[in-house]
């Protein structure tokens, strides 16, 4: 129950940094994507199935403030949370190199494919200009952020899991 609650205030904190605090302060219009760091941090240290719902609401509070469908951005973060779980089984919590590769790949993904359904599909071909300006920007953005947001999130899981872990051994 503490997870869950913990994960909620997470997510909200998160979409509240990002459409606030980094929107003020937004370089040429891009701003780092924190839930996607939140989604795939998630991912590996908790797993696929934590992965899937963490990326599917950080998803869904995207779609509802600023989708034109509803499930859009939510679908694809639930992927990219999923695919990162997969990750789990070789994941160390000292290393920062697999978290900082698996987060620059997954807003890399989530650029593409955003890409592909809001631009492409609709016949704007020009994208050497959108990877340029809105892709490697905010890829480079959020790998920036990510030194200093993800070892906040890897604390406080370390936290919760000990708590769960003391939880256990009390009713054990």
């Amino acid at each position: 129950m503490r997870r869950k609650l913990v994960t909620a205030i997470l997510i909200l904190f998160c979409f509240l940094l990002q459409s606030t605090v980094f929107q003020g302060i937004a370089f040429n219009g891009i701003s780092p994507n924190l839930l996607i760091v939140l989604t795939a941090a998630c991912g590996f240290m908790r797993g696929e199935k934590e992965g899937l719902v963490i990326g599917f609401f950080c998803g869904l509070i995207c779609d509802i403030f600023y989708g034109d469908v509803i499930g859009f951005y939510a679908l694809i973060t639930m992927y990219i949370g999923y695919l990162n779980g997969k990750f789990s089984g070789v994941f160390y919590p000292e290393d920062i190199k697999l978290p900082m590769g698996l987060i620059i790949v997954s807003d890399l993904s989530y650029g593409m494919i955003c890409y592909i359904f809001l631009f492409l599909l609709r016949g704007k071909l020009n994208f050497p200009f959108y990877f340029l300006h809105i892709i490697l920007p905010e890829m480079v953005y959020t790998t920036v952020i990510t030194l200093f947001l993800y070892p906040l999130i890897l604390w406080i899981d370390t936290r919760l899991e000990k708590a769960e872990k003391r939880g256990a051994q009390k009713l054990g």
